[in-house]
C-alpha cells in the first residue's frame, strides 16, 4: 500500500485550453485560499493482480491525528495486516510513533527514498485529477469542491484499468 496527501484549492489550476480562433478563454475567479486536503491509499493485494483506491477528504491540512484515524479505518476495511510504503513526511514519522506506541503490530512500513516522488503511485492520483480531470474548473464554494473531488475519486475507485496505470506509470515491479 502506499499512501500520500493532497491540497486541492478553490483556485484554478490553468492548463492550455482551446477556443475559436480570436477568442481568448477567460476564467473569472475570484482570490479564494480555501483548501481540501485527500488523503489516498493505494492498495495491491499481494496474492492476486487486484487494485484499491481509499481516500478521506479533510477541510484543513493533514494533521498526525488525521493520517492514524486514517490508517485504522483503513485496516479495518482490509481486515489484514498492512505494508505500507510511505515518504518520510513529518506526520507519518510521528503517526508511526504512535501506532507503534500503542501496540499495533498490523502494520509495517518501508520509508520511501529523500525526494522521490516518482516511486509513489498515488502522485499519479494527484496529477491524473489536478492537471486532468480538474484543470480550469472553478468550484462555487469549498463544498462543491468536495462533492467534485469525492465524485471523482469515487470514479477512479471503480476503474481497475486506471487503477492499474497508476502503478504501471511508476515502472514498479510488482
Amino acid at each position: 500500500m502506499f499512501l500520500d496527501e493532497s491540497g486541492f484549492l478553490l483556485q484554478p489550476l490553468r492548463r492550455r485550453v482551446w477556443a475559436p480562433r480570436g477568442q481568448t478563454p477567460v476564467q473569472y475567479a475570484w482570490d479564494r485560499h480555501d483548501r481540501i486536503t485527500a488523503v489516498a491509499a493505494l492498495t495491491r493485494a499481494p496474492w492476486a493482480q487486484r487494485f484499491g483506491l481509499y481516500y478521506d477528504l479533510l477541510h484543513h491540512n493533514a494533521r498526525t491525528d488525521d493520517v492514524v484515524r486514517f490508517l485504522r479505518r483503513l485496516h479495518h476495511s482490509l481486515r489484514r495486516p498492512l505494508l505500507l510504503v510511505w515518504d518520510r513526511l513529518a506526520a507519518h514519522r510521528s503517526a508511526l510513533r504512535r501506532l507503534r506506541q500503542e501496540g499495533c503490530s498490523w502494520l509495517d512500513v518501508s520509508w520511501l527514498p529523500g525526494y522521490a516522488p516518482e516511486l509513489d503511485p498515488v502522485e499519479n492520483v494527484w496529477s491524473q485529477s489536478k492537471y486532468g480531470d480538474l484543470a480550469n474548473l472553478i468550484p462555487d464554494d469549498i463544498s462543491q469542491l468536495h462533492d467534485i473531488l469525492d465524485d471523482l475519486f469515487q470514479d477512479y475507485r471503480h476503474d481497475p484499468s486506471r487503477l492499474y496505470s497508476f502503478f504501471k506509470a511508476m515502472d514498479l515491479n510488482l
